[in-house]
C-alpha cells in the first residue's frame, strides 16, 4: 500500500506524515520513548485528507529550557528534537547556540564561516570577537559570560559570571553546533528565530567608552551586583545601534538568516523609567539595531514581563513598549496564556500580533500536572476575541522531558479548528503510547486527565512538594486535585504490567505515577512529623522520620534509578561529555550540580530548578530530611526550640557539600521498574 503525504513545506508535510501514523496507524512519539510498530498492511485511506492549520504558526522552546534542558546537548540530541519538532508541525523556534561564539569569536580576524573554511580551522589561541573589535579584554569579558548551565539569563541580562568563565573550546563546539542546528531546521522548511541585541553591555564597554550613557540596572531575584546588575546602554546613545547592528551583521554573516529576532530587555527587570516616552524609545532602538542588519527583520519578543510585574507594566507602559515597533513588525510570545494571558487586558496587544503559549512548566520539575481544560478551550477563545491578533499556538516549558501527554495534547491542538473530546481522546493515547488498548490504563489516564492534569484558574506549575523543598515548620502541601485518583491511577497502572510491562513508555509512565504517588506519601509523612514535633510526641516522631528517611526515600531513589530519564548521572554525565579537557568536565559538573540543587553560590534561587533523579533523591534530598528529623528529636530531647535560622545554616552546608562532593553517578539504570513500584506499593497503597 502507498500513502502520499504532500504539504506546504517540509514541515508541513512532516506533520502530515506523523498524523497519518498517530491516527491511522497507532503509532505515538514522544521525549519518553516511541511505539513505532507498524500495521501490516498499512491502512489504506477512503479518501483524500485535507488539513490547514488555523494559524500562521506553531512555535516551540522557552529562553530558559536553553539552560535547564538543552545545556549539554550534542548534535545526535538535537537532531532527534528537531525531527520531533517537525513531525509535531513546529515551524518556528529559536536556534540560540553559538551566539555567545559571535560575541567572542575564537579566531584572528573577522571573517565569516565561508573566509574560516578557506583559512583553515580556527585557532582558539587567538581570540578575536565583536567584544574584542570593540576593544575590551578578555578578563573584561571572561567577568560577563556566566557558566554554560545559566546562559539563559546572561542572555536576558540578568545574570553575569556566575559559574563562568566560558571556556574557547565551548565558543568553539557550540558555533559547530549551531551550523547543523539551523541547516536542518531550514532544510525542513522550519523559521529560525535568532538573538538580537537588547541593550546590555559588559562593565568593560564603560572603560573604552567613558563618555558612553550606561546605567547599572538593580539586582536579580535573589542575586546581588556580585553577579548580577548588568549595564544597559541609553537607547539614544550612538553605541546602541553600532553595537546591535554589528553584532547582528556578524551573526548573519556567520549562520544566514529567516529574519525573525529575538530580544528581551526588561525581563524580570524593571526599566529604569515608567515614562512611556522612554519605553518607546528602547523598543525603536532594539528595533532600529536589527533592521541596521537586516531591513525584513521581525522582532520575537517573551510577554513574560507583563504579566511577571503588572503594577509597573500598567496598559500606558505596555502599549508604549509595544508601539515603538511598528505594528506588524513585531511578534508577542503570550507566555502564560494557559493561566495569565495577557492578551485580554491589552486588546490583543493593542495590535501588534502575538502567539497564544502554553508554559506549563517552571525550571523543568518533575511533577503530574496539566490545565487540560484551559489548552483545550482558550486558543479558540483568543481567536474570536473582538479584533484579535493572534497568529498561532505555542508550547514554551521551561524545561521539557516530562508530562508527555500535555505537549502531545498541545501540539494536536495546533492544528485544530474546535476543541476535542478529552476523555476520548486521552483513551485513544494510551492505547497508541503503549502498542495495545488495556482498559486498566485507559481508566488510568482517564482519572490522570479529571485530577491532576486538570488545574484550574490560576496554576503554577512549580513543585512546592515537601521532598524537593529545604525542610521546615511550615511547608505547603496543599494539592489542586485529589490525591486518591493518584493512588487508584497508580493500581490500575500496576493492573496492567502483566500485559503492557514490555513497552517503554510504559514502564516510564510506571516510575511518573508512581513517583507521584510516592510524593504525595512524603506530604503524609511530614505532617505526621510535624503534628508529632508540635505535641512532643518522641515516639511517633522517630517511626515518621524513620519510614520516610530509611525506607520510602530510598525506595523512591531505587524506582527512579530504574529508568534512564530519570537518572542523575544522565545529566551530570551529559554535562562531563560536552568538555574537552578535565578541568572543563570539573567545571560543566558542578554548573549542572548547582543549577537543580543551590542555583547560585549561595542558595540564591533555592530547588527552584527541582529534579526527581534516581541519586539526587538519596544523596540530596534524603540527607537535607535526615538532618531536619535529627534537628527536631535533638530539640525535644532537649527542651530547647527549633529555630529555622540555625537549621538553614546547617543544612547549607549539607547542600553545598552534595554540590562539591565529586561522586559520579550511573548513568545506565538498574533494577526491574514494575518489581520496585509493585514492592512500594504493597508497603505504602493507603
Amino acid at each position: 500500500v502507498a500513502v502520499a503525504v504532500t504539504g506546504s513545506s517540509g514541515v508541513a508535510a512532516a506533520a502530515g506524515l506523523y498524523r497519518y501514523l498517530r491516527d491511522f496507524c497507532g503509532c505515538h512519539l514522544s521525549w519518553s520513548g516511541a511505539q513505532l510498530r507498524l500495521p501490516d498492511p498499512l491502512p489504506r485511506l477512503r479518501a483524500e485528507i485535507r488539513v490547514a492549520a488555523p494559524g500562521r504558526y506553531r512555535y516551540y522552546q522557552n529562553v530558559c529550557a536553553q539552560s535547564y534542558s538543552f545545556a549539554w546537548w550534542d548534535w545526535a540530541r538535537w537532531e532527534r528534537e528537531i525531527d520531533w519538532m517537525a513531525l509535531s508541525g513546529i515551524n518556528l523556534a529559536p536556534a540560540f547556540a553559538g551566539q555567545e561564539a559571535v560575541w567572542q569569536r575564537v579566531r584572528t580576524g573577522a571573517g565569516g564561516r565561508r573566509d574560516r573554511e578557506a583559512a583553515g580551522p580556527p585557532d582558539p589561541r587567538c581570540p578575536a570577537q565583536v567584544y574584542r573589535s570593540l576593544g575590551l579584554n578578555q578578563s573584561e569579558i571572561d567577568k560577563y559570560f556566566t557558566g554554560p548551565a545559566f546562559l539563559a539569563w546572561n542572555r536576558m541580562g540578568n545574570l553575569r559570571r556566575w559559574a563562568g568563565p566560558l571556556p574557547p573550546a565551548w565558543h568553539l563546539k557550540q558555533q559547530y553546533l549551531q551550523y547543523r542546528i539551523v541547516e536542518r531546521m531550514r532544510s525542513l522548511g522550519m523559521t529560525t528565530v535568532l538573538p538580537a541585541f537588547a541593550g546590555h553591555v559588559p562593565q568593560g564597554v564603560l572603560r573604552v567608552f567613558p563618555l558612553v550613557n550606561a546605567t547599572r540596572l538593580g539586582g536579580w531575584s535573589h542575586f546581588d551586583c556580585t553577579y548580577s546588575c548588568i549595564y544597559l546602554l541609553d537607547p539614544e546613545d550612538p553605541m546602541f545601534q553600532v553595537i546591535g547592528t554589528l553584532f547582528l551583521k556578524e551573526l548573519i554573516k556567520e549562520f544566514g538568516t529567516d529574519h525573525v529576532y529575538s530580544a528581551d530587555t526588561f525581563n524580570e527587570m524593571t526599566p529604569l523609567s515608567s515614562d512611556p516616552a522612554y519605553l518607546s524609545r528602547v523598543s525603536s532602538a532594539v528595533f532600529r539595531s536589527m533592521t541596521g542588519a537586516d531591513p525584513e527583520a521581525l522582532w520575537l519578543m517573551q510577554g513574560w514581563l507583563f504579566q511577571h510585574q503588572p503594577d509597573f507594566w500598567q496598559p500606558a507602559q505596555v502599549r508604549a513598549l509595544l508601539h515603538g515597533v511598528p505594528l506588524g513588525r513585531m511578534i508577542v510570545l503570550d507566555l502564560f496564556a494557559e493561566s495569565k494571558p495577557v492578551y485580554q487586558w491589552t486588546e490583543s496587544f493593542y495590535g501588534q500580533p502575538f502567539i497564544w503559549c502554553m508554559l506549563h512548566n517552571f525550571g523543568g520539575n518533575h511533577g503530574l500536572f496539566g490545565t487540560v481544560e484551559a489548552i483545550n478551550h482558550g486558543p479558540f477563545m483568543a481567536r474570536r476575541f473582538p479584533n484579535s491578533t493572534m497568529v498561532g499556538t505555542g508550547l514554551v516549558p521551561e524545561g521539557i522531558e516530562q508530562n508527555d501527554m500535555v505537549y502531545e495534547l498541545m501540539n494536536e491542538l495546533g492544528w485544530r479548528q474546535e476543541p476535542l473530546d478529552l476523555p476520548s481522546w486521552v483513551t485513544r493515547y494510551a492505547e497508541r503510547r503503549y502498542g495495545a488498548p488495556n482498559a486498566a490504563a485507559a481508566s488510568a489516564w482517564r482519572l490522570l486527565l479529571r485530577s491532576v492534569y486538570n488545574c484550574t484558574g490560576v496554576c503554577v506549575n512549580h513543585n512546592r512538594s515537601p521532598l524537593v523543598r529545604r525542610p521546615s515548620l511550615h511547608m505547603d502541601t496543599e494539592l489542586w486535585y485529589n490525591a486518591s485518583d493518584v493512588y487508584e491511577a497508580w493500581r490500575l497502572l500496576l493492573s496492567a504490567g502483566a500485559e503492557l510491562g514490555s513497552s517503554p513508555t510504559f514502564r516510564y509512565d510506571l516510575v511518573d505515577v508512581t513517583r507521584q504517588a510516592a510524593q504525595q506519601l512524603v506530604s503524609d509523612f511530614y505532617l505526621d512529623i510535624r503534628r508529632a514535633y508540635q505535641s512532643h510526641a518522641l515516639p511517633e516522631l522517630l517511626t515518621a522520620g524513620g519510614v520516610l528517611v530509611y525506607d520510602l526515600l530510598p525506595e523512591l531513589d531505587n524506582l527512579l534509578s530504574s529508568q534512564s530519564l530519570f537518572l542523575l548521572g544522565r545529566w551530570l554525565e551529559s554535562a562531563r561529555a560536552a568538555a574537552t579537557s578535565d578541568r572543563e568536565a570539573e567545571q560543566y559538573e558542578l554548573n549542572a550540580r548547582n543549577q537543580v540543587t543551590l542555583w547560585g553560590p549561595n542558595g540564591n534561587i533555592l530547588d527552584y530548578a527541582n529534579k526527581q533523579l534516581g541519586g539526587l533523591v538519596l544523596d540530596y534530598y534524603g540527607v537535607r530530611w535526615s538532618l531536619f528529623i535529627s534537628v527536631l528529636v535533638e530539640s525535644l530531647n532537649s527542651g530547647r526550640p527549633f529555630h529555622q535560622d540555625q537549621f538553614n545554616q546547617a543544612v547549607f552546608q549539607v547542600e553545598r557539600g552534595f554540590v562539591y562532593n565529586k561522586k559520579r553517578y550511573p548513568a545506565m539504570p538498574a533494577g526491574d521498574t514494575l518489581e520496585i513500584s509493585r514492592k512500594l506499593f504493597l508497603k505504602y497503597y493507603p
